[in-house]
């Protein structure tokens, strides 16, 4: 008699996006995956996030027992901010820095948009909600003014009298030293302890007081609604799941555990946009590509960054919405372009799409549940380009409902209905490309480099002409590409993020400071890494600096190798300074001895590693893709022309579809433009490049 085969054993992941919860399932045994996909619930996210557990647990027919990790991209903090639901807010500074808030930065938008004024977004806190304290400590963390104890009780009261029970406390140069500070929340603890409470040096010990202020009050601001949506996750899916690790994808590139995000929010800012980042940058550097542009396009926005030698870039200069956030995180470009993104006119009569977005509820028009304003994905299904239905047919599309939409903006504009439509797809377009601009032409780099890699629901759509506006070389659209920012979740590792300024001269480092500052991060580190059931062996430890030359208003980052920061260690940082300056700005001067070089931060990322999944190669087929075709349907490109569609599931490593042509799976749709080809493979990525020579390249 045989042995009972072992039971089966999967990790869970899940992302929440605007549209749409995407779900994958890895088997821990054979690298299999398993995707599907559930309608979000923006009125409740855990309602999505827990039926997208019980459907895919239903397909691999397992019970909750059989899930060994679950980890979650979320949009709760983001959305949060974006849509300025922020209850009010109180802020605890410095006696004498009460405006800080008001004075912020003198930097304004690039460009002012289409208006000749701009005026200061309204303040994360009002004056009226400002309170200050007694007492300071200098730049170096020594007292200058003790604490006072009577003003800070003064404050409390005036919070708690006032029903405040969200409060950032932010004192100054308190990243030099938290006594203050932790003093400030004693006071509250005692005085006020129903308030949920933020404090600086917990947030972010670096200095710079107005976005350490605004990253402290970011956090204190989404705190009560990131925890309650947490804490309820953690509790419905016990009842699936007993016990189950539960990770929150933070913006680092890390994950952390439940239990832990629930006291530092901030960090999944970014959640989903940094999961699709990684994802992607896993597959298409199994596929050999190791420089790519990866846009993500959602049901409400599109999100694109770069990846050089498998690794995201990574910024501490991020915004969210108009709020520095100075946490680390991967630097992810957001604009408004994604499936349900609205088609409207502008006062002066032209055509706009986006920023706003019809969302899961009520939808385009083709969702037939109550939107009445055109948008990216009725252009789409009126013109063909994808089918009509979403998700295998669970989501009926109403081309009848979307055309009258789209007929009734066009008679605006004086377009056909073609026209119209081809016109929101070619604005969508162009608003991508400019985010890929941004990330390269922006910053030094020949976007014509890059292999462009496309996922999401929507972002495969419009891959073809993003080709040819940017002039890209090619595209890689993974399988299930709807589902990549959910197995990105499954390919990263818990990571936590310390940093500590520490401003000196190059010339005059103390080196026995830098070796105390150093080990003070990288216990800290361990300290957390040892609460999520990390042994020592087993963690990493990551070290960078921030470093400028005198005089600039900015840093850059530069990796530290372990071991002892003696004279040689620090050499060698200064030596990779110059040479990152010089790569990022042109120019460096490492031989003018008049120009010093000033560090300004230490860095440590702890890190405790997670197994990845494991890529398949697939096993070539017979290159007849006929066995893959499963019909026709008429297509407008440039004009209507009866196009053929596939099944990309059926289709094999070694197939090539030519254009004009539509791949069709469960949660995507790739239309291959007249010109171009799209190749599978040996992981089952399409590779779409060009056929034919552009008019403007043979010109």
């Amino acid at each position: 008699m045989s042995a009972p085969a072992p039971p089966r054993r999967v990790r869970i992941g899940i992302d929440t996006g605007g549209t749409f919860t995407d779900v994958v399932a890895v088997d821990e045994e054979t690298g299999a995956t398993t995707t599907t996909k559930t309608p979000s619930t923006p009125a409740d996210p855990a309602d999505g996030f827990l039926a997208g557990v019980t459907k895919v647990l239903a397909l691999l027919d397992l019970p909750g027992s059989a899930v060994t990790a679950v980890s979650h991209g979320t949009t709760v903090a983001t959305n949060q901010l974006l849509q300025g639901e922020l209850d009010r807010i109180g802020f605890i500074t410095t006696e004498g820095y009460e405006s800080v808030l008001e004075i912020a930065r003198q930097s304004v938008p690039d460009g002012y948009g289409n208006s000749y004024f701009w005026v200061k977004p309204p303040r994360i806190v009002p004056a009226d909600l400002v309170r200050a304290v007694g007492g300071r400590l200098d730049h170096r963390g020594a007292e200058v003014r003790p604490f006072s104890h009577e003003d800070a009780v003064a404050a409390a009261h005036f919070f708690r009298d006032a029903g405040v029970t969200t409060i950032g406390v932010c004192l100054l140069h308190s990243y030099a030293d938290d006594g203050h500070e932790q003093a400030m929340l004693e006071v509250l603890r005692a005085e006020h302890p129903d308030a949920v409470v933020s404090i600086s040096s917990q947030v972010l010990r670096e200095y710079r007081e107005y976005e350490r202020s605004v990253t402290t009050l970011v956090d204190a601001a989404v705190k009560p609604k990131v925890g309650a949506y947490v804490t309820s996750i953690r509790r419905r899916l016990d009842s699936l799941a007993p016990g189950v690790p539960f990770y929150v994808m933070k913006s680092n590139g890390g994950v952390l555990s439940a239990e832990e995000v629930v006291h530092q929010p901030i960090t999944t800012m970014l959640s989903g946009p940094a999961a699709g980042a990684l994802g992607a940058a896993l597959i298409a550097s199994a596929a050999g590509f190791d420089r790519i542009l990866t846009c993500d396009g959602g049901g409400t926005s599109t999100d694109v960054t770069v990846v050089v030698d498998g690794e995201p870039s990574l910024t501490t200069e991020g915004t969210v919405g108009s709020y520095p956030s100075k946490i680390p995180m991967i630097d992810v470009v957001t604009v408004g372009a994604g499936g349900g993104s609205v088609a409207w006119l502008s006062p002066e009569g032209t055509l706009k799409v986006g920023p706003r977005s019809a969302g899961a509820d009520p939808g385009p028009i083709c969702y037939g549940t109550g939107g009445t304003e055109p948008t990216v994905t009725d252009a789409h299904v009126v013109l063909g380009r994808i089918p009509p239905h979403l998700l295998g047919g669970e989501i009926p599309l109403s081309v009848p409902l979307a055309t009258a939409g789209l007929e009734a903006l066009g008679a605006q504009l004086g377009l056909s209905l073609e026209r119209a439509a081809t016109g929101i797809l070619e604005i969508s377009a162009w608003n991508q490309a400019n985010a890929l601009r941004q990330v390269t032409v922006a910053r030094g780099l020949d976007v014509r480099d890059f292999t462009l890699t496309t996922f999401g629901g929507s972002g495969s759509l419009l891959a073809c002409r993003l080709m040819d506006v940017l002039g890209l070389p090619r595209t890689l659209v993974p399988p299930n590409p709807g589902n990549v920012s959910a197995f990105g979740l499954l390919t990263v590792d818990v990571r936590n993020d310390y940093v500590q300024t520490v401003v000196a001269r190059h010339a005059d480092l103390d080196l026995a400071l830098l070796t105390t500052v150093v080990g003070d991060l990288e216990g800290q580190a361990r300290r957390a890494l040892d609460g999520e059931g990390f042994a020592p062996g087993e963690q990493r430890m990551q070290r960078t600096a921030d470093l400028r030359y005198v005089g600039q208003a900015f840093e850059v980052r530069v990796p530290v190798a372990a071991g002892d920061l003696d004279r040689a260690a620090v050499e060698d940082v200064a030596t990779a300074f110059h040479a990152a300056h010089r790569q990022l700005y042109g120019y460096d001067f490492a031989t003018d001895p008049r120009q010093a070089v000033e560090w300004v931060n230490l860095r440590v990322s702890g890190i405790g590693p997670i197994r990845r999944p494991d890529l398949v190669q697939l096993e070539p087929g017979d290159g007849d893709v006929s066995r893959a075709r499963t019909g026709s349907r008429p297509v407008f490109f440039d004009a209507w022309a009866d196009t053929p569609v596939y099944w990309r599931p059926h289709l094999a490593p070694g197939d090539v579809v030519t254009g004009p042509a539509v791949i069709e799976e469960f949660g995507s749709t790739v239309p291959v433009h007249p010109g171009f080809a799209a190749a599978v493979d040996g992981f089952g990525n399409l590779l779409l490049t060009r056929t034919e020579t552009r008019p403007e390249e043979s010109a």
